[in-house]
């Protein structure tokens, strides 16, 4: 038993009862509490080693009650002081580690060119919730996929609208499929209402954050869930740009939980037939336009069956034959 616990269910019911009868009759006690002898045992060993219960001197078979608080004193010294002294140690750690803080960042200084490895994806999101936190102008974020899970989106509702209070302009972008995710929708459309600006496109170039202009987090290469944090000025101007000349071709998101649905849906069609004629494998066209494999090849076969195609290569030439490789006058921001 842990000492610095408190009393269970038991011990409470067998306290009262001693309470009420001054004297323990262990078999009277198990009747009226319904309990077994063994539990009403247990019980008491619990409540006397805690020091809650206390024999008679002159009558062993007499019990007396304890102050539960002046037992709770006892109990919790020992561990506010254990506590104090973990927290002593935790900042202890913390100062020691910000120490080192300030040589790492004038080797950052000193590199030439100006880029971070963060490995992890706690240690990820602790350098977007410190750099969320120093933002004071503007954030801009490219998110590519159309899916994003409600507890992930409520996260982030919270840390935007402190962000928000704060005058700092948020814009991102986002791949169509999204205008179709029930929860990216809601919370597009609470973070609308505080500032925040939405648009989307069928295509993206990859994910990304930039705060203020002067720090960009993109992901590390591969499958992991690390991040690279790029503080180089020209590499930050450099994607920016990339990202104003996106934001400029995309669509406010507002426009597709209004009445244009079925435009992005054959916005999205389109580029699938496009993707086709150009040959890519289905895995690549899914994350072009941010959405699973298995949507992606649901969308192709559809097409394929609406044109009357048995191939991709015959699926290309008869939408171009149909027009429908044309994209209606609009141009991509690469083109």
């Amino acid at each position: 038993m842990d000492p610095s616990a408190g009393p269970g269910h038991h011990e409470v019911a067998l306290y009262q009862w001693v309470v009420r009868n001054e004297r323990l009759d262990r078999d009277r006690a198990a009747r009226e509490l319904d309990l077994g002898r063994a539990e009403v045992d247990a019980a008491l060993a619990a409540l006397t080693e805690r020091g809650l219960l206390k024999a008679d001197v002159d009558d062993p078979a007499r019990l007396r009650p304890v102050d539960p608080d002046l037992v709770a004193v006892v109990v919790t010294t020992s561990l506010e002081t254990s506590i104090r002294a973990q927290q002593a140690a935790l900042h202890r750690i913390r100062d020691q580690f910000a120490s080192l803080r300030g040589h790492y960042l004038d080797s950052l200084r000193r590199g030439s060119v100006g880029l971070e490895l963060i490995p992890g994806l706690e240690e990820v999101r602790a350098a977007l919730n410190r750099a969320s936190a120093e933002c004071t102008e503007e954030i801009l974020t490219s998110q590519p996929g159309g899916n994003r899970v409600p507890a992930a989106l409520q996260e982030a509702l919270a840390r935007d609208t402190e962000m928000l209070s704060r005058g700092v302009r948020m814009r991102t972008l986002y791949h169509h499929t999204a205008r179709f995710n029930g929860p990216s929708q809601a919370y597009v459309a609470m973070a609308s209402g505080l500032g925040a600006e939405y648009r989307t496109a069928h295509e993206l170039f990859g994910r990304l954050i930039v705060f203020d202009r002067k720090v960009a987090f993109i992901p590390e290469q591969g499958d992991g869930w690390g991040a690279v944090v790029i503080r180089e000025p020209s590499v930050v101007h450099f994607l920016c740009e990339l990202f104003e000349q996106y934001w400029t071709h995309a669509e406010p998101f507002s426009d597709a939980v209004t009445d244009g649905l079925e435009a992005v849906a054959k916005d999205i069609d389109r580029t699938i037939v496009r993707l086709l004629a150009a040959g890519m494998k289905d895995e690549t066209i899914a994350r072009r336009l941010g959405m699973s494999l298995r949507t992606a090849r649901k969308h192709i076969a559809d097409i394929m069956e609406q044109l009357g195609a048995e191939s991709r290569f015959q699926a290309g030439v008869l939408a171009a034959r149909q027009g429908l490789l044309d994209d209606g006058g609009k141009t991509s921001p690469a083109g």
